[in-house]
């Protein structure tokens, strides 16, 4: 396993981070058990999570099964870094969701109460929430930190104008800001390129990529309805994809790996991405990917799956004088 900086911080995560959607809705406790074993005995020290899987199970249910699990073996705790998320409705009640000051307090407790943990290692912002000042979730999130429930801040899905602003407000009050943003980043899917990756680089965020196979299209199995992306949509654009993932087939034979591992191993060879979340659904498909981080690409194959995929182009450079 590889290991990188989270953003511009001392700690270390692996390059494949294990997300556990999955865990419930999907697989069972019993098979999340043994992902999780598995992933950590192939030296996967990073974990994320968000306090709203669960899916039909209801909310809560993945952190919940992670804490069974991390209650288990008590040492599992220092060997990982625990990441969570705050924002998606917890409730009916109009307060319990969203970045305010008040709900990302509470979430965060409950958060920790469900995955019997005194800390979150990396407490990430789900989504954007253009109701709450910088300075409210700033205020609840160095509060956190100073009661030692979480070590660093987050984003997931923000644009790059947020992920400034956040970083100016916190740089303004000397703070450390955040550190990571979690973002849809693929071979199909490269609008993170225009700007999301451009301010990760310049403040020292770290980007941790999700959907790394794009709903299972680029590892030639669109995910079925069981899975949060699978859609009827996943099937029209594999139809409409049909030519691209052709040729995207053909270089993965060529190299001698799969197209997942590929996929992967793309993403962790473009400059920022610190980690790539991948959400096995059992053991098998954990074990197909281990070997992403082995597999090194050269500038001509790099070269030949951009012309595959084409990049977005040179924003934001492109409208600057």
């Amino acid at each position: 396993m590889l290991y990188r900086s989270l953003g511009r911080t001392a700690l270390k995560v692996s390059v494949l981070c294990l997300g556990t959607m999955n865990f419930g809705p999907r697989t069972s406790e019993t098979e999340s058990f043994a992902i999780l074993g598995a992933a950590l005995d192939a030296g996967v020290n990073f974990i994320d999570t968000a306090n709203q899987y669960g899916g039909r199970l209801g909310v809560g249910v993945t952190e919940t099964i992670l804490g069974q699990w991390l209650s288990e073996d008590k040492r599992r705790r220092d060997r990982v870094v625990l990441a969570t998320k705050v924002h998606e409705p917890m409730s009916e009640d109009v307060n319990d969701r969203g970045l305010s000051a008040r709900h990302i307090r509470m979430a965060c407790e409950a958060s920790l109460k469900r995955m019997k943990v005194d800390h979150i290692d990396l407490y990430q912002m789900h989504h954007i929430d253009r109701s709450a000042p910088a300075e409210e979730i700033w205020l609840a999130m160095e509060r956190l930190i100073t009661e030692g429930k979480i070590t660093y801040v987050g984003s997931s899905n923000f644009p790059g104008w947020k992920i400034a602003q956040m970083n100016e407000k916190a740089l303004a009050s000397h703070r450390l800001g955040l550190v990571s943003e979690q973002s849809l980043y693929n071979l199909i899917e490269r609008r993170a390129e225009l700007e999301v990756l451009p301010a990760c680089r310049e403040y020292g965020v770290g980007a941790i990529t999700w959907s790394p196979l794009a709903g299972g299209l680029l590892a030639g199995r669109p995910q079925d309805g069981a899975g949060r992306r699978g859609s009827p949509d996943i099937t029209r654009a594999a139809g409409d994809r049909a030519a691209q993932l052709g040729l995207f087939a053909d270089l993965c034979a060529e190299i001698g790996a799969t197209p997942s591992v590929t996929a992967l191993s793309w993403l962790l060879h473009q400059d920022g991405v610190v980690s790539t979340i991948i959400g096995p659904g059992d053991r098998a498909q954990l074990e197909g990917v281990l070997s992403a981080p082995a597999l090194r690409l050269d500038d001509g194959l790099l070269s030949r799956l951009d012309a595959i995929f084409p990049p977005c182009g040179p924003a934001p450079e492109a409208y600057a004088w």
